[in-house]
């Protein structure tokens, strides 16, 4: 009898409940590596010969870490706004990368459909307004601290298209220059800038991009005609620009999809105050978006 009520109670025992980490180790792992990666295009930046003088990383710092806040709190809003709505999400995944800026950005994976056109919407919008309002903050501080030096004692470098929003920023910060003279921007700034270009490809209406959901919720069946569209209009952009990454991008969005999936009730029409946040997104689009971002090689 002892036997067998031992025996019992260990096959119906309930198993000890394992915590899950706070931050899962692949999201932990991810963000620290595309610290190391960005830190290191941010040594290049500051003109840092990484070879000689490897203990000068830290220099990189200044564009890195502006950057990953942008990328983070973009996402943050993406996740927060999820929970919001009852859809599980995954927490940020940083995307490190062996490139000139040491990163492919950031996602989070959506677990469960959304709701209606409210929660498109919302979820949608709330990342790349979160990232724009620190673009924006990133862009004052980098343009403040960057500096004006006359064309014959510049270095060669990269020309950044200006977003109108960075100019507008710009404009304010730096005023008129004198004849002869450009801005040398300050890592912190690119930083921004970059910030700007981010928001504006999210915002591009195709697929499951934040600009697919708020387009699909503004327009419904409509979106896949404006998807459509926006991929031809890259495709002009990588012809007359002379910049090929609208090429990649086009063909990103193929691969992905044109089309964004319904939510679970696709027919409840979007109320004014989602088509007021839906428009205000699309308005950030037209403020973080330029047609030649760069010039010279990048």
């Amino acid at each position: 009898m002892r036997d067998g009520l031992w025996k019992m109670e260990e096959e119906y025992a309930p198993r000890p409940v394992r915590r899950r980490a706070l931050v899962p180790r692949i999201n932990l792992f991810l963000l620290c590596a595309t610290v190391v990666t960005t830190t290191i295009a941010g040594a290049f930046w500051a003109d840092v010969d990484l070879a000689a003088h490897p203990f000068q990383i830290y220099r990189g710092f200044s564009f890195s870490l502006p950057l990953l806040v942008i990328l983070g709190v973009h996402e943050m809003g993406h996740y927060l706004a999820s929970c919001r709505w009852g859809v599980k999400a995954t927490l940020p995944y940083f995307i490190p990368a062996p490139s000139l800026i040491g990163t492919f950005g950031a996602v989070i994976k959506m677990k469960s459909p959304m709701p209606n056109k409210r929660a498109l919407v919302d979820i949608g919008a709330a990342g790349p307004i979160a990232g724009f309002v620190v673009a924006v903050i990133v862009s004052i501080i980098g343009l403040k601290m960057s500096e004006a030096v006359s064309v014959s004692e510049a270095k060669a470098g990269i020309s950044l298209g200006e977003p109108l929003m960075f100019s507008i920023i710009y404009r304010v910060t730096m005023g008129q220059l004198p004849s002869g003279y450009h801005v040398v921007l300050h890592p912190i700034a690119f930083a921004g800038w970059l910030g700007f270009f981010v928001t504006a490809l999210n915002l591009l209406p195709i697929g499951q991009l934040d600009g697919g959901h708020i387009t699909y919720a503004l327009f419904g069946r409509r979106h896949t005609l404006i998807a459509r569209c926006t991929l031809l209009l890259l495709l002009v952009l990588g012809i007359t620009s002379r910049w090929p990454g609208w090429f990649l991008f086009a063909v990103l969005a193929m691969l992905l999809g044109m089309k964004h999936p319904p939510p679970i009730d696709p027919y409840t029409p979007l109320d004014e105050k989602g088509r007021k946040i839906g428009w205000f997104a699309l308005l950030l689009f037209v403020l973080s978006f330029t047609p030649v971002p760069f010039k010279g090689g990048f």
